[in-house]
């Protein structure tokens, strides 16, 4: 996933839970988005992500395939 794209999926879930994200080589990373760095120099734009257990988790944009959600939508808690 390009890094604009990355960073626009991204950004709405800021400080949320429950997020997951699939890297290029499959890995996957489920906790809550803490950090999103993009323009530090010398270093690769990343997301950090702290899981369950309370390990940190950083992830490159560029490896980033898939953004899934766990978060229940609007719609389905009106239900």
């Amino acid at each position: 996933m390009e890094i604009t794209k990355a960073l626009a999926a991204l950004q709405p879930l800021y400080n949320q839970s429950n997020i997951e994200l699939v890297t290029e080589d499959g890995q996957r990373v489920r906790g809550t988005v803490r950090s999103m760095k993009t323009t530090q120099a010398l270093t690769r734009p990343s997301v950090k992500i702290e899981r369950a257990d309370g390990e940190i988790v950083k992830v490159p944009f560029h490896s980033i395939v898939e953004v899934i959600d766990h978060n229940p939508s609007s719609e389905a808690e009106a239900a």
